[in-house]
């Protein structure tokens, strides 16, 4: 009689049991929702950013589910489930003979002994009518969404079944139809976003050349910082700078791609480029970088800036020393004529309030010498002062070797006062190898010391250089000579010593090379005497006949203190609906095929995972804009991720709509469709590359968020 009551009260007990955890578990979702609501409170404006993100990204997910959805419906295909929003389910509504049933959170309110699975939170309302079969729904993780198809898995084969609104029982192209649409629905919506964008207008860089790469097919054909590009590949409507960039990435072997060129003074040429691909860059190109504007732009730290520069975002350079400039391209012409150790820009500034424009000058802008002002690729290529080649000093590194900007090189390797050529041909040749840099370092107080540092050169992933992490420019504050060269078409290497100090130009003593280049020019057309001294005991002179102002002089200067400037923008707008679709279907066309080429160079090798985007770095960037851009470019920046889901989506590997579709294909070609097991392995390996893919790009992302916060 005992045994009754046992089990009654091991039941009472279990329930208890269950009932307590069911309780815990609530009392935990309520400390999550108090304390996202909290954080939501305090920080109410970067959660309307947020929003904006998440209701971005889910907008286009729930497109292509909904092309998905919507060919099923028509196809009579029966569809289970329409969810916005990923599970756990949120709320969900579906027609039943009674009305519509409403169940809100049901794994969170669960009822005993309900099969149906509707919960606690379950209720009917409206009249009868008849029945449906798809619940809507509404997820709690609001990423997107999904369509659930009678008969249809996710891994594996089809659900047998006799239904024949079921996905499996109906005919292959049909399927394929289903599976296609949600990739068709998502390039279709990149076009509509395309086109509201350009129908509201948005500033995009414009096809102009910045910056030419020297040694690139576009410095050996002849194009100039300025020049417009305005036909090329046979297109010349809405051209913006991807355009030449696509070109180039999805041009042929050798293949030749002509441009038509709009020189600043109107005048046109046209050239035939062949692009190539450059050493640590992911895909071809023609050595052409954007342009930029002469207006200072924003910055983390706009007051670090103003103390550091005397300049503020949103100022605009009118002048260089006193020389005016109007584009960016002849700020960069004037800099680099000008050989002394800084300059000053003068920038326009326009008050906030007042909106009245006045003259500011900034702070003295420290400038370097460029080792060589192209590829080296013999000594003639090396920057020098009429065959002199200043020694090398670190401008920048971005190793923790014990190197630091500043330190003047002594010696690399058995090479003492190397030039910039010897430095890259010792740096390559102890790739993966320790190499001995001798240095010379001035502490805080001014006082010099020399010292070795230990690196090991590493090639870059992708290309064919050895680096060491450093950026070398010429140390000009110093007359010390590295070494002479016999230039090109220029003076005979002077007989001057490695490491010799120039102490006079024809009797006028000098300190560095800004005073050397002054007295030089001074004496155009004459012969001259240059003094050299190595030490106590070893001096000499040597005769130089000057040539015209400048002829043998080839170093350049660049800044040596950063000055952002905001890229060359130009508004992009249609003058009508027509005009916006044509232009909405082209930047679409683009973006696929830009994300295709990057997809097929990722397979061969050529571009390393590391340096694609996964879902954290999209969704860190895209916060970024809407917090810091116009909300056109986020909108632009959605149409791009709609347009490369429809390539990716495609790929044929199961789980993407691609696999599915190419596993449709076999079963049309055979006559029957592969086992079940087959389909299984094949759905299971493709879960766990992409999903192993997935992790990698993600912890990439993570790690690229980590440095960039720290």
């Amino acid at each position: 009689m005992s045994e009754p009551k046992d089990s009654l009260k091991e039941a009472r007990q279990n329930g208890g049991k269950q009932g307590a955890g069911r309780n815990f578990r609530r009392f935990l979702w309520f400390i999550v929702f108090a304390a996202v609501a909290y954080l939501i409170v305090r920080n109410i404006s970067a959660f309307g950013n947020v929003l904006l993100v998440v209701l971005g990204f889910g907008a286009f997910v729930l497109v292509h589910e909904f092309g998905h959805f919507i060919v099923a419906k028509l196809s009579g295909i029966k569809i289970e489930v329409f969810s916005i929003g990923f599970p756990p389910t949120l709320a969900g509504i579906l027609r039943t003979e009674g009305g519509w049933r409403v169940r809100i959170l049901p794994r969170f309110f669960p009822k005993e002994n309900d099969e149906s699975g509707n919960g606690r939170l379950s209720f009917t309302i409206g009249s009868k009518a008849r029945a449906g079969e798809t619940e809507y729904r509404i997820g709690l993780i609001p990423f997107g969404g999904f369509v659930k198809l009678f008969g249809q898995e996710d891994i594996g084969s089809a659900k047998a079944s006799d239904d024949p609104r079921s996905f499996a029982n109906k005919p292959v192209s049909t399927r394929i139809g289903v599976l296609a649409a949600g990739v068709v629905f998502n390039a279709i919506s990149a076009v509509v976003i395309f086109m509201i964008v350009f129908l509201v207008g948005i500033r995009l860089t414009p096809p102009v050349v910045g910056v030419v790469i020297p040694d690139s097919p576009a410095a050996h054909a002849g194009l100039k910082p300025g020049d417009e590009v305005i036909k090329i590949g046979g297109k010349s409507d809405d051209l913006d700078f991807g355009n030449i960039a696509i070109a180039a990435a999805l041009s042929g072997v050798n293949e030749e791609v002509a441009l038509r060129i709009r020189r600043e003074d109107g005048a046109e040429e046209d050239f035939s480029l062949v692009a190539e691909r450059r050493s640590g860059m992911p895909m071809k190109d023609f050595g052409i970088l954007p342009a930029q504007s002469l207006t200072i732009a924003k910055v983390r730290d706009a007051e670090e800036l103003l103390e550091r520069t005397g300049l503020r975002p949103g100022d605009r350079i009118k002048s260089v020393n006193g020389r005016d400039v109007e584009t960016y391209w002849e700020l960069e012409y004037e800099v680099a004529g000008v050989l002394v150790p800084a300059v000053t820009l003068s920038a326009e500034r326009i008050d906030p309030v007042s909106k009245k424009s006045e003259l500011v000058e900034s702070q003295q802008i420290r400038l370097d010498w460029r080792p060589a002002n192209k590829e080296v690729k013999s000594e003639s290529d090396l920057s020098h002062i009429y065959s002199m080649v200043p020694r090398l000093r670190i401008g920048v590194v971005d190793t923790e070797s014990g190197l630091q900007e500043g330190d003047i090189i002594l010696a690399i390797g058995d090479v003492a006062n190397p030039t910039y050529k010897e430095m890259r041909e010792v740096t390559t040749e102890y790739e993966k190898r320790k190499l001995p840099i001798k240095v010379l370092r001035v502490d805080a107080n001014g006082l010099e010391e020399e010292l070795t540092v230990t690196v090991v050169p590493k090639r870059l992933r992708g290309g064919d250089r050895v680096l060491i992490g450093i950026i070398p420019v010429l140390d000009a504050e110093r007359a010390v000579v590295a070494k002479t060269i016999d230039a090109e078409g220029g003076p005979v290497g002077l007989a001057i010593p490695r490491g010799a100090a120039i102490t006079a130009v024809d009797g006028t003593r000098v300190s560095n090379f800004y005073d050397i280049i002054r007295e030089i020019s001074q004496y155009a057309g004459e012969r001259i005497t240059i003094d050299w001294r190595i030490d106590e005991e070893t001096a000499g002179g040597v005769s130089l006949n000057v040539g015209t102002a400048g002829e043998f002089v080839t170093v350049k200067s660049t800044f040596d203190e950063f000055v952002p400037f905001e890229d060359l923008k130009r508004l992009y707008q249609a003058s009508g609906p027509v005009e916006a679709v044509v232009m909405g279907y082209k930047k679409t066309v683009m973006f696929i095929a830009q994300t295709y080429v990057t997809l097929r160079r990722l397979v061969g090798g050529l571009v390393s995972p590391k340096e694609l985007m996964g879902p954290v770095g999209i969704i860190s960037f895209s916060y970024r804009i809407v917090a810091e851009q116009p909300f056109v470019y986020y909108v632009y920046f959605l149409g791009l991720i709609s347009a490369c889901i429809a390539v990716f989506n495609f790929l044929p590997l199961p789980p993407l709509d691609g696999g599915f579709v190419v596993l449709l294909l076999i079963e049309k070609i055979k006559g029957s469709a592969l086992s079940e097991r087959t389909q299984g392995y094949i759905a299971y390996a493709g879960w766990v590359l992409i999903g192993g893919f997935f992790l990698y790009v993600t912890f990439n992302d993570i790690v690229r968020s980590v440095r960039g916060f720290f």
